[in-house]
C-alpha cells in the first residue's frame, strides 16, 4: 500500500506540469517597455532599468577606473544583468543583499567544472580567469564583504584574489547553477524561445443559452455546474448551466432570486451592484460578499466618509455638481452576507439571508462615473480585491489616481478574515471592518495608503487572475478619448494615469488637483488594447470590458488566449503571449457567430447571415468547467465548438490534448520552487497521505 502510494505522489507531482518563471524585476515588478534603447547597458525590448538606472550604472561603471578591457567588458555586463527583465531571478536574495546576479557556474551542480572558462554554463569561471588579479575600485564583489572584513580595501581598491584564493572559493560564494533550482547570468542577456506570431484563431463561436441582462456572473464554490448571475439592479440569481452541446438552456428562476438587496442598491448607468465574490470557504462557512452603491439620502444606513477631503486636498463643499449629484451623496460600499440558517449546508441553500453580516467597506464618491467596483478573491492568497476607478470628472481633476493618499484609481487589497479593533481602525485610518495584509506595498513605500496594491488606473473594468497561472492578474481599464487598455497587475505597480493615457503622455484640461511629472513615476505601460480610432460603431465611443484567459477544452484554438471586448462596439479581441512566459503579447480583434443550433436563436446584425447583435458587452464569465461566457444586454452567450460556426480548427478532432503552454528552455528554465508553489495544496494533501500511512 505504501509503495502504491508513494508511486501516486510521483506520479502527481508529475502530472503537475512545468511552471515558468514570469520576468520580474528585483523589486517584484515587471520589466516595462523603453521609450527609447539604454546608452549604457543597450538593452532593447522590456526591461528594469529607466533611463536614470543607466546613467547610474554607467557612473559606477566609469568609477570603477577598470584598465584590462576583457575584465571591464565582463563587469559591465554583471552591472547591466540589473536591468535585465529575469533580474527578480538572477539576484535571488540568500543571507546578504546580492550586489551581483548568481553566476553560471556548471561545477556547482556536480562538484567539478569538466568546462572551459569560455563556456557561457561556467560564467562564474570566466569572470574569475579574466579578473582575478586586475585592480577595481569599489568592485561590487568587494561591497558583499561590508561588515564581515575589516580591510578598508573592500570600500575603495580591490583584486578579485585580494579576498578570495581560488576560483573554487569565488564561485562557492557568487556561482550557482541553472538546472532545476533558479536562473544564472551567463554574461548575455537571458531570452526565452522566441516563435514566429501566433496565427490568429478563425473565429469565435458562440450560443445563446438565456435572456436576460446580468453585469457578473461567478462559478459556484462547490465545483459543481451551478453558477451566480448578478444584476446591476440589486439581484442574485443562483443558476444551473446546462452541458456544452446538450441544447439545453440556462435554467434561472427569475421570480425567486437567490439575494435581492434591490432596496439598498442605487441604481444608474455608472451605478449599481458592481461585483459579488464568494469566500474561498463558502462549502464550508457560507460566506459571501457583495459590492453595491448606495444613496444616502434614501438609505439611513448608507453614510460614510467623503473620498474628497482634507487629506488629498480636495473639498467636497467646492466640488461642482456632476450631473446633479451633490459630492458623496452617493456611497461605494462592500457588504459580507451569509447562507448560514436557510440550509443544513451551505452548497446546498438556494437562498441567502438579506439582512447583512457585516459592513466592510464604506466610500463616499465625489462624482457619478469611473467607480470600477468589482471585487474577487486572490486565488493563492485569500484576499480580497477591489478595483476603484478615479471617481470620475474629465481626465482626473483631482489627480486622485496618482495620489497615494486616496483609494480612487487603485487596487485595493483586504484581509477580509481578519477583524481589527477599534484602536487598529484608528490608527491606520481604515474606511472599514477589514485588516491589512501585511506584504502590502506601503511597507516597501510608506507614502502609500495600507490598503493600495496597485495606483494609476482610470476605471478599471473587470479583473481576472488566470486560473493556469495566478500571477497573471489582468484588469481592463476604460480609456479617456484615446486608448483601451488592459493591464497586468503587479504588486505596487503604477499604470500611469493621468499623466499616460496607455502609452501616450497625457495633458487633462483642468488641474485644480495638482499635477504629477512623467519623471517622477515609473509607469507599468498596457500589455494589451486597442486606439479608439480603431472602433466604429453608432455610439461614437470606446470603453473596454476585461476578459479571461481562455482555459476550456471546448475550442482548443482559443486556449491560452486572453478575449476582451469593447462595451459599446461589440467587438472581441484575443491576445495570445509570444514567446511563453515573456509577458508580451500578440492582439487581434476576431470575428464572432452564432452556432446554428444556438438553443436560442439569436438576433443577428442586419445584412449577416451569423453575426449575432450582442448590444453591450457587459461582462465575461467563467464556470468550473473553464468555459467562458459573455454577458451582454442581449443576453448571456457560451463559446462553443468552432465547427458548430463552420470556423476551422486543426485542433478540434475529439482527440486532442489540451495542455499549459511549455516553459522557456535554459537558461530561464522550470524552477522546483515555482512548481511547487503552483500547486502546494494537491502537494501537501498527497505528502500528508503519505506521511500518515508510512508512520
Amino acid at each position: 500500500m505504501r509503495g502504491i502510494l508513494f508511486i501516486l505522489l510521483l506520479n502527481s507531482l508529475h502530472l503537475l506540469g512545468p511552471a515558468a518563471p514570469f520576468p520580474l524585476c528585483t523589486n517584484s515588478r515587471p520589466p516595462f517597455a523603453q521609450n527609447s534603447p539604454l546608452d549604457f547597458c543597450t538593452y532593447t525590448g522590456p526591461s528594469c532599468c529607466t533611463s536614470a538606472d543607466d546613467s547610474r550604472l554607467h557612473k559606477q561603471f566609469r568609477a570603477m577606473n577598470i584598465s584590462d578591457s576583457a575584465c571591464a567588458a565582463i563587469f559591465k555586463s554583471i552591472l547591466c544583468a540589473e536591468c535585465n527583465k529575469f533580474s527578480a531571478e538572477l539576484y535571488k536574495i540568500s543571507s546578504f543583499p546580492r550586489q551581483v546576479p548568481i553566476l553560471c557556474n556548471s561545477s556547482s551542480s556536480s562538484g567539478t567544472s569538466k568546462k572551459t572558462s569560455q563556456d557561457a554554463n561556467n560564467f562564474c569561471s570566466k569572470v574569475w580567469s579574466s579578473c582575478q588579479n586586475v585592480s577595481i575600485m569599489n568592485s561590487p564583489f568587494a561591497a558583499s564583504l561590508k561588515g564581515r572584513n575589516p580591510s578598508p580595501l573592500v570600500c575603495n581598491f580591490t583584486k578579485l584574489r585580494d579576498f578570495w584564493k581560488s576560483e573554487t572559493d569565488f564561485c562557492r560564494v557568487f556561482g550557482g547553477a541553472s538546472v532545476d533550482e533558479s536562473l544564472c547570468f551567463d554574461g548575455g542577456s537571458i531570452v526565452l524561445n522566441s516563435t514566429e506570431p501566433p496565427s490568429p484563431p478563425s473565429g469565435l463561436c458562440l450560443e445563446r443559452i438565456a435572456n436576460g441582462s446580468y453585469l457578473d456572473m461567478v462559478a459556484h464554490p462547490d465545483g459543481s455546474n451551478r453558477a451566480f448571475f448578478a444584476s446591476q439592479q440589486g439581484k442574485i440569481w443562483l443558476a444551473t448551466i446546462p452541458k456544452v452541446d446538450s441544447g439545453g438552456l440556462l435554467e434561472l428562476d427569475e421570480a425567486s432570486p437567490f439575494l435581492d438587496i434591490s432596496d439598498q442598491v442605487y441604481f444608474n448607468s455608472e451605478l449599481g451592484m458592481m461585483g459579488i465574490a464568494f469566500h474561498p470557504k463558502f462549502s464550508q462557512n457560507g460566506r459571501f460578499f457583495v459590492s453595491f452603491n448606495c444613496d444616502k439620502q434614501q438609505s439611513p444606513g448608507c453614510g460614510g466618509r467623503c473620498a474628497c477631503n482634507s487629506d488629498v486636498n480636495c473639498d467636497p463643499s467646492k466640488l461642482p455638481p456632476d450631473s446633479g449629484a451633490q459630492p458623496c451623496q452617493y456611497q461605494a460600499i462592500i457588504a459580507e452576507f451569509t447562507v448560514n440558517g436557510t440550509s443544513s449546508q451551505p452548497s446546498q441553500a438556494k437562498i441567502a439571508n438579506a439582512k447583512e453580516v457585516r459592513r466592510i467597506f464604506t466610500m463616499g464618491l465625489p462624482f457619478l462615473s469611473h467607480h470600477g467596483g468589482q471585487i474577487l478573491f486572490g486565488p493563492t492568497d485569500g484576499y480580497l480585491y477591489l478595483s476603484l476607478g478615479d471617481g470620475g470628472g474629465l481626465g482626473d481633476p483631482y489627480n486622485f489616481a496618482q495620489n497615494k493618499n486616496t483609494l480612487l484609481g487603485k487596487i485595493i487589497r483586504l484581509d477580509i478574515d481578519t477583524i481589527p479593533s477599534a484602536k487598529e481602525v484608528m490608527k491606520l485610518g481604515l474606511w472599514g471592518n477589514y485588516s491589512i495584509p501585511k506584504d502590502n506595498p506601503y511597507a516597501e513605500d510608506k507614502e502609500l495608503q495600507p490598503e493600495i496594491w496597485a495606483l494609476g488606473l482610470r476605471n478599471p473594468w473587470r479583473c481576472s487572475f488566470d486560473s493556469s497561472r495566478p500571477s497573471y492578474f489582468m484588469c481592463a481599464d476604460v480609456g479617456q478619448d484615446r486608448y483601451e487598455e488592459v493591464n497586468m497587475i503587479t504588486k505596487g505597480g503604477n499604470y500611469g494615469w493621468r499623466v499616460y493615457e496607455g502609452q501616450y503622455p497625457y495633458t487633462p484640461p483642468k488641474s485644480p488637483g495638482g499635477n504629477t511629472s512623467a519623471n517622477s513615476i515609473n509607469p507599468l505601460f498596457p500589455v494589451m488594447g486597442y486606439n479608439h480610432s480603431e472602433v466604429h460603431n453608432n455610439e461614437g465611443s470606446a470603453s473596454i470590458t476585461g476578459g479571461y484567459f481562455y482555459r476550456a477544452t471546448t475550442d482548443p484554438c482559443m486556449f491560452g488566449r486572453y478575449l476582451y471586448a469593447d462595451l459599446y462596439a461589440g467587438g472581441i479581441w484575443a491576445g495570445t503571449e509570444n514567446p511563453g512566459g515573456s509577458g508580451v503579447f500578440n492582439t487581434s480583434e476576431i470575428p464572432f457567430a452564432c452556432s446554428h443550433d444556438s438553443p436560442m436563436n439569436c438576433t443577428l446584425v442586419p445584412g449577416s447571415s451569423s453575426v449575432p447583435a450582442l448590444g453591450y458587452i457587459f461582462s465575461f464569465g467563467e464556470d468550473n468547467n473553464k468555459d467562458m461566457y459573455i454577458l451582454a444586454s442581449s443576453g448571456v452567450y457560451r463559446v462553443v465548438r468552432p465547427s458548430r460556426c463552420k470556423y476551422i480548427c486543426s485542433k478540434e478532432n475529439g482527440t486532442s490534448t489540451i495542455v499549459s503552454p511549455s516553459p522557456p528552455s535554459s537558461p530561464s528554465g522550470v524552477t522546483l520552487s515555482a512548481l511547487l508553489y503552483n500547486n502546494l495544496n494537491l502537494v501537501l494533501l498527497l505528502l500528508t497521505l503519505y506521511f500518515l500511512l508510512v508512520c
